[in-house]
């Protein structure tokens, strides 16, 4: 699965390791992600995040 970095501030969106903090659990998929999560860091919106390279 692939990672995404938030435009804004870096943050990294592993999914093997989901966010466990705001109820995404390990093994999701960034694009199974509810469309009202955000950045856990600078509280962007999904659409904010592109694929890391």
């Amino acid at each position: 699965m692939k990672k995404y970095v938030c435009t804004a501030c870096g943050y990294i969106y592993d999914p093997e390791v989901g966010d466990p903090d705001s109820g995404v659990a390990p093994g999701t998929a960034f694009e199974d992600i509810p469309a009202d999560w955000v950045c856990p860091v600078c509280g962007v919106s999904k659409d904010e995040f592109e694929v890391s390279e």
